[in-house]
């Protein structure tokens, strides 16, 4: 249990603007994530181990990317409890990302909007930061595994996105448990076009093709992840979960494994939010408003592809029993964000232990 309580650090950040909150937390943890200080805020791991795409998961809650952007404190992320922990999104070059101000919090709602823009240090500092991680050095049972976010270049253009996703495979692919391609924030223009037919066919042909070269190479075979968006209507849906089985099944119908989806990112939609501060800047929202369009999505999902192929769901869990009800629409596992930034650490084992109890 951590030794300040959450709800102390929470009224001194939610003071400051929001990415200066944001900035100074992750300073924080990264100076002393590599100290016995990680006792004033870690969290003791919940044991539920959990096999999904062939990854032996310690419990079955993680992090969504987006939080630890430069994958700067993924030690410190793992003192909170995490399964697994995503970081990125990391894309070939370094950006600034969009203007700031770029990030706002709905407490109302317990929601938050961003229009980042994917801004990070670019591939080389990602991947240094990566390797100076020492989560896998530690005793005590299985080891947290670690997802690696990649997407594309604002100055890319959308008909050479294939190329920048290429780009971060290759480069990510030796020290990662499992990479996210990301083609769901909708603060890089038209990243989210690769969701239609024809791209993202395109797009996965391209990406599977390269992770066979690269599991050849590297002698390990890693599993990919494709996020997805909440604002999809049944079509695209099914249009998507077909394009999937079509990459991660084999001749027999069976997933393969090596392709899984997370559903699902920030929405677009602002229904949930109508009238309070902030709720007409634009950006992705995240946090509780989008607990059901992501069980929606999630639900379908798994009627489309079928028992067995990897689902990890996202989006609006502030609770153990959003966490549960992510599993109950069809999910393997859940991750979390948004949800840390408003409960803090205890959360992580709320939800692991809620998800831990429904095998009873």
């Amino acid at each position: 249990m951590s030794l300040i309580p959450y709800g102390l650090a929470r009224a001194l950040l939610f003071k400051m603007d929001p990415e200066a909150a944001h900035e100074l937390t992750l300073d924080s943890i990264a100076r002393v994530q590599h100290s016995p200080l990680t006792c004033l805020y870690g969290e003791s791991r919940v044991d539920d181990p959990y096999t999904l795409a062939g990854l032996k998961l310690p419990n079955r809650v993680g992090l969504a990317a987006g939080l630890d952007k430069n994958a700067r404190c993924i030690d410190g992320l793992a003192a909170m409890g995490f399964g697994f922990v995503e970081v990125g999104t990391v894309t070939p070059k370094g950006q600034p990302g969009n203007p700031k101000p770029r990030m706002f919090r709905i407490p109302e709602r317990q929601a938050l909007i961003n229009r980042l823009g994917f801004n990070n240090e670019g591939l080389d500092a990602f991947i240094a930061n990566v390797k100076r991680a020492r989560f896998r050095q530690g005793g005590g049972g299985a080891p947290m595994l670690l997802g690696l976010n990649i997407g594309k270049n604002a100055s890319t253009p959308i008909e050479r996105a294939t190329d920048d996703y290429l780009t971060c495979l290759a480069g990510v692919y030796p020290h990662a448990d499992y990479v996210t391609v990301n083609i769901s924030s909708p603060n890089t223009q038209n990243l989210r076009s690769l969701q239609s037919d024809e791209a993202l066919d395109a797009l996965l042909g391209a990406v599977m093709a390269r992770r066979a070269d690269l599991a050849a190479e590297h002698g390990k075979s890693i599993p990919v992840f494709v996020k997805i968006a909440p604002d999809l209507d049944d079509d695209q849906i099914a249009v998507i979960a077909a394009t999937l089985r079509r990459h991660g099944c084999g001749a027999d119908g069976q997933p393969t494994n090596l392709l899984g989806v997370i559903a699902t990112n920030t929405t677009l939609s602002r229904d949930a939010v109508a009238g309070l501060p902030h709720a007409t800047e634009t950006g992705g929202l995240s946090g509780a408003p989008v607990l059901q369009a992501s069980n929606r999505v999630i639900a379908q999902l798994r009627q489309a592809l079928g028992a067995g192929f990897p689902i990890v769901g996202v989006g609006g869990v502030l609770s153990g029993a959003d966490a549960v009800s992510k599993i109950e629409a069809g999910a393997d596992v859940v991750q979390i964000y948004t949800g840390l930034i408003y409960r803090g650490p205890a959360l992580v084992s709320e939800a692991a232990r809620a998800i831990q109890a429904l095998r009873r």
